[in-house]
């Protein structure tokens, strides 16, 4: 059984809802940041960290990746073109969308006060706004953004979806938000959402 290191309220949703699509067993331990069993898999203290066995990974895309190449689901086979295309609309996913949430999150609440830049929001509002327009154009016509699965990027995307409207980053209507729709309706990740918030410990 796999065990996964990490709030579910953070990235670490992400190996949650891998692992639900990929019909896997597992564990959480709800741990927060720079947390000893947190830096035990990672120094630098960020979470999730997955357990497989003796083996620690970490990074939510990274193990994913893993998870997914391992399952031989949600992911294209490696060496092929099509994870060439998967692997550029991950790295897409993950500088354009998830860097400028990110960013804004950092200079709005998660930085202490003394270190935050506000200023730099619109900057990033500015940018969300193209990723969007980029985002529309790669998904034209199509029901997942790199090929014919729900594959990685989907997953990733529509996880940013969810911080977005958190922080009131808004997202088009039309072709975007039907995407962002269709993969937030899957259910892995309702399954994903519940166990993770069975797994919170109470306020």
């Amino acid at each position: 059984m796999y065990k996964v290191v990490g709030s579910p309220r953070t990235r670490t949703m992400r190996v949650l809802w891998m692992l639900e699509e990929l019909g896997q067993d597992y564990e959480i331990s709800p741990q927060p940041p720079h947390s000893d069993p947190v830096v035990v898999g990672n120094p630098g203290g960020k979470i999730p960290t997955l357990h497989d066995g003796d083996t620690i990974l970490s990074d939510s895309v990274a193990i994913c990746t893993y998870l997914a190449d391992k399952h031989g689901q949600c992911s294209h086979a490696a060496g092929t073109p099509a994870r060439g295309h998967q692997d550029a609309m991950t790295q897409f996913a993950l500088e354009m969308i998830d860097g400028t949430l990110w960013t804004a999150s950092k200079n709005t609440f998660v930085l202490p006060e003394e270190r935050r830049a506000p200023e730099i929001v619109p900057v990033c509002l500015f940018e969300w706004d193209k990723a969007m327009t980029t985002l529309a154009a790669h998904i034209d016509g199509k029901e997942f953004i790199a090929g014919d699965q729900f594959t990685i990027p989907d997953l990733v995307i529509a996880h940013c979806a969810g911080w977005a409207k958190n922080i009131k980053f808004p997202i088009p209507e039309g072709a975007v938000a039907d995407y962002m729709a269709r993969m937030r309706a899957r259910p892995g990740l309702a399954s994903a959402m519940a166990r993770g918030e069975e797994a919170q410990p109470s306020s």
